[in-house]
């Protein structure tokens, strides 16, 4: 039965807050790694488990998150969810090592799992039917603008602050959703009294999942397959997923309910959130590293840049849910959305070096626009066919899905940076020599200006090759930018097929969790 009047904002407004705690805290401590790796005496790629972890950990309670929910009780979970949240987060804070910092990240990972799926299936409980459309785009200012300002959050705090602040700026937050929650949220049933508990499902979800985030996670860093412990994780997730889905779908009370992938609808949008998840968290990770690195831009002026865009897409959020409660079909908003999607990839794919923070501002106000005609009515493919218990088990497994997406993208960006920065390098050193004019003139320029300042010829000739190596080193990693930003918006474009899977339903409502 949905809520009315102020109750109903409430509940919203709790809601939306616990998991935009979750996906801010996916990408916030991104730019803070430098000071904690200083701070705790570790190395950067130790460090590094502290992003991994989390996402390890969150990614192996998404698809599960349903069942839990249904097992305990939705209120019960998502409240413990908060709870567990809140004091990882004031443990992170406090940790005095690497270890214990990656130990209650992983905690804290665990607890924001919950957090997402389940916030959004309460919302979806919480409004009536026929404005399914605007709760959902509600729950989307968070899953698409949070992952967004967590790098730019996380960045104003370590300029400002120590990097302890990231995660104690959780606690107030958390602290009032967890009362909003007990004293507001509907309770439901605990259905899990007197049920067999899949224990192996779980165990084998955990095995396989996390072995694949891991390789996604770290296969950049260490190589890929050249490193046994990836080759070893590899065969576990390729098994573990084999061995899952078949114990899943022969089990009693399976934790993963893969029936509901019969479901045209439900498999349509959970792929394309998938490519979804590439777009939104592939241009998420290029485009703050290309300011920073190549333009110089500080965190905080990357964050000014990205705000118009984030500002975009909170605005057109309300106009995308009337549209769907008014009947527009889910599939023609997407497509615009993925065709806005690949004019921002096609836009920055012809970035120089000489741009500034206002060549941003229509490229990413495009992206916004285009990232609120994708979630909304992603979702509400999604979810549009399925009903009761089905709720809980499809948005868990669609936030997987867009996370799973996100992890491939950055580690398929991270990888094509590696070699394509190479292939540029070696494609303009070619141009490196004594029969180009053009080089000439910029090597004997360059040495005329040293020695002016008081070098010796050689120290002169020496200077000036040192300066057209950083001119090459920066015109390649411009080029291969520019390579990321085109791929993204290929990969966009080639999803508009994967829409039309669905029966192609106009007006199309998404129904509510009734028990």
């Amino acid at each position: 039965m949905a809520e009315t009047g102020l109750k109903k904002w409430i509940i919203t407004i709790t809601v939306i807050t616990a998991s935009l705690l979750e996906l801010i805290d996916t990408t916030i401590v991104n730019v803070s790694l430098p000071q904690i790796q200083g701070n705790l005496g570790a190395t950067l790629t130790d460090a590094a488990w502290v992003v991994t972890g989390y996402s390890v950990a969150n990614v192996i309670i998404l698809p599960m998150s349903g069942w839990l929910g249904s097992y305990f009780g939705r209120k019960n979970y998502f409240l413990t969810s908060i709870i567990i949240f809140t004091i990882a987060s004031f443990l992170c804070g406090n940790a005095h090592s690497l270890t214990e910092l990656v130990g209650f990240r992983i905690l804290q990972g665990i607890a924001g799992g919950g957090l997402i799926s389940t916030a959004q299936a309460i919302l979806l409980d919480t409004w009536p039917k026929n404005q399914v459309g605007t709760a959902t785009a509600l729950f989307g200012l968070g899953a698409v603008v949070g992952p967004t300002l967590g790098p730019t959050i996380g960045g104003y705090i370590t300029d400002h602050a120590a990097w302890r602040w990231i995660f104690y700026v959780n606690l107030p937050v958390g602290a009032a959703a967890a009362v909003l929650a007990y004293m507001f949220v509907r309770s439901t049933p605990a259905d899990g009294k007197g049920k067999p508990i899949d224990w192996w499902g779980i165990l084998l979800l955990a095995v396989a999942v996390g072995s694949l985030q891991t390789i996604l996670e770290k296969g950049e860093d260490e190589d890929w397959f050249s490193r046994p412990y990836i080759v070893v994780l590899t065969v576990t997730a390729v098994f573990g997923l084999i061995l899952f889905i078949w114990r899943e779908l022969t089990a009693a009370n399976p934790i993963v309910n893969f029936q509901i992938l019969k479901k045209r609808s439900f498999s349509a949008g959970m792929m394309t959130s998938f490519i979804l998840g590439v777009g939104l968290y592939g241009s998420t990770f290029v485009f703050p590293v290309f300011c920073q690195s190549l333009l110089g831009f500080s965190a905080q002026q990357t964050g000014l840049v990205l705000l118009p865009g984030g500002l975009f897409t909170i605005i057109m959020m309300p106009f995308v849910g009337k549209m769907l409660n008014n009947g527009v079909p889910a599939q023609l908003m997407a497509t615009v959305g993925l065709v806005l999607f690949f004019v921002f990839s096609n836009m920055l794919s012809h970035s120089t070096l000489s741009v500034g923070t206002g060549d941003f501002f229509w490229p990413l106000a495009i992206r916004g626009v285009g990232l609120a005609l994708l979630f909304v009515p992603l979702t509400t493919l999604a979810i549009g066919d399925l009903k009761g218990h089905e709720i809980g088990q499809g948005t868990g497994l669609n936030n997987m899905m867009r996370q799973l997406g996100g992890s491939f993208g950055i580690a398929g960006l991270t990888t094509l940076i590696h070699i394509r920065e190479a292939v540029h390098r070696s494609n303009l050193l070619g141009s490196i020599n004594i029969y180009n004019g053009y080089f000439t003139d910029r090597f004997n320029g360059l040495s005329a200006g040293f020695m002016a300042k008081g070098r010796s010829a050689l120290d002169a000739a020496r200077m000036a090759y040192q300066a057209i190596d950083n001119s090459v080193n920066r015109q390649s990693m411009l080029l291969t930018y520019n390579d990321a930003y085109w791929i993204v918006g290929v990969v966009m474009i080639c999803a508009i097929p994967l829409l039309y899977i669905a029966p192609f339903k106009k007006g199309q409502k998404a129904v509510t969790d009734t028990h």
